[in-house]
């Protein structure tokens, strides 16, 4: 055997080894960051003209780097939108990778294709929408919402009135980050209904109403929030749903965090609506427990998708043959050159079967419960709101916002958790808060306890 083939086998090995240990560690530990210049002074020179060998910067990695980084699914990550995928999707993960897989046409990627398609066929039913709605699975919630509202936009535009047109959409000041961004790069501009709680009906029809006749020839989608990232809050999808029915618009409902929370009996209802949108993002990524990247976006009618998005070039035509028949995810989203992200979502779909995911997504809504209790019990921290879906805003008695900030790199450095601060609107200011989202269901009542008694 060459001695490179030698070398290959026994850093093979070294990941296989580092993967087990990973997987099947019980007692994670939540890394402390550390400046880049610490970093540069630890590992020194790692991209040289002659390599520093595989062996060598594996070393470097798990010695120091690893060792920086908060691991998504650790029990006591409880910000942003953590993650815990499961080890069967994280294997799975390991097995995309290493199969080279391109999974933009069918001519390609058929079997990786067709399970993401299987995977897909039950977050689909997870909506109600009706039948031959589908979608793709995209990197993140950002090219979903990206893709969709495109969609929706060529789509206005096929009416000849207003192909000269910039177009507009409505969202609230609660939505997500990223409609305000794909807005910039879709180029359309924006209205902010004024709420960070629930959007009802009554009040996108005021901004409606509001608009003036040339605004609402431009308009032409609404987005609704299905779970606020900051507090986890439902919009009227129904009553948004009849509005737009009624003034023709284009209804997205963004879904990525909150989506995963289809599949829980107890909060099912809080969706009604959805299943009346034109198009639907939800991130497995976040609550349906696969690993990062790995976003969908839905469509009632995805001919409009393919319309929008399929690209056409000479090299491209033999995918498009009538021998390469299959699905081609590329036809419905805003990238062409595409891994089969969907790929370990469907391994664990397959291994622990659905009933185990709606088990794992209702305790997330539990572990929200329990904490908004155990604030109540503790005369140090009172809750903002109820909790809704599975996160739960609560304020510290006499902090002030640096008091949060403090806290937060505190525990960050001892390597004890990470709970970040957030906004919340408070009549016409917006007050320093603190902020649980509970996905993990490894996440235990003493790891929540530990963290409130830790603000002293």
């Amino acid at each position: 055997m060459h001695k490179i083939d030698i070398e290959l086998v026994e850093m093979t090995m070294d990941v296989m080894k580092y993967t087990i240990d990973r997987i099947s560690s019980t007692n994670p530990k939540i890394g402390k960051p550390k400046k880049a210049e610490e970093l540069k002074a630890l590992v020194g020179e790692t991209i040289t003209k002659e390599g520093i060998g595989g062996e060598v910067a594996f070393k470097k990695w798990r010695k120091h780097l690893m060792k920086t980084n908060v691991p998504i699914d650790h029990p006591r990550h409880l910000a942003f939108v953590p993650a815990a995928p499961t080890r069967a999707a994280i294997m799975f993960d390991l097995v995309t990778s290493a199969s080279s897989i391109h999974g933009a046409y069918w001519m390609e990627g058929a079997g990786g294709i067709f399970c993401e398609n299987e995977a897909m066929k039950w977050i689909v039913s997870l909506t109600g929408l009706p039948k031959g709605a589908f979608g793709v699975f995209t990197s993140g919630g950002t090219a979903a919402n990206l893709s969709a509202i495109v969609t929706a936009r060529e789509h206005w535009r096929e009416n000849d009135d207003f192909k000269g047109e910039k177009g507009l959409i409505i969202t609230s000041i609660g939505a997500h980050s990223s409609i305000k961004a794909m807005a910039k790069v879709a180029d359309v501009d924006i209205l902010l209904v004024d709420t960070e709680d629930v959007m009802h009906g009554s009040e996108l029809q005021k901004a409606i109403n509001s608009l003036t006749e040339h605004q609402r020839k431009r308009l032409f989608a609404v987005v609704g929030t299905g779970g606020t990232t900051n507090a986890g809050i439902i919009d009227d999808l129904e009553g948004i749903a009849s509005i737009c029915e009624k003034e023709n618009l284009w209804f997205h409902v963004d879904a990525a965090y909150g989506g995963g929370a289809l599949a829980a009996d107890s909060v099912r209802q809080l969706f009604n609506g959805i299943e009346r949108a034109d198009s639907i993002t939800v991130d497995p990524h976040k609550w349906m427990f696969s690993p990062y990247d790995c976003g969908a976006v839905i469509y009632k009618n995805p001919e409009l998708a393919k319309n929008a998005h399929s690209q056409q070039g000479s090299y491209l035509d033999i995918f498009k043959d009538d021998g390469a028949h299959g699905f081609n995810p590329t036809d419905y989203q805003i990238q062409l050159t595409r891994r089969v992200r969907g790929l370990p979502l469907w391994f664990s779909l397959a291994t622990h079967g659905t009933d185990r995911y709606k088990e794992a997504v209702e305790r997330g809504i539990e572990l929200a419960q329990i904490a908004g209790r155990m604030i109540k019990e503790n005369p140090n921290v009172e809750l903002v709101r109820e909790p809704s879906l599975s996160c739960v805003l609560y304020r510290r008695l006499g902090w002030k916002p640096e008091d949060y900030t403090h806290w937060t790199y505190e525990n960050h450095k001892k390597g004890f958790a990470l709970v970040t601060p957030t906004k919340w609107k408070k009549g016409d200011t917006f007050e320093t808060v603190s902020r649980f989202c509970f996905i993990n269901p490894d996440t235990t009542e003493k790891d929540i306890k530990l963290i409130l008694d830790s603000m002293v």
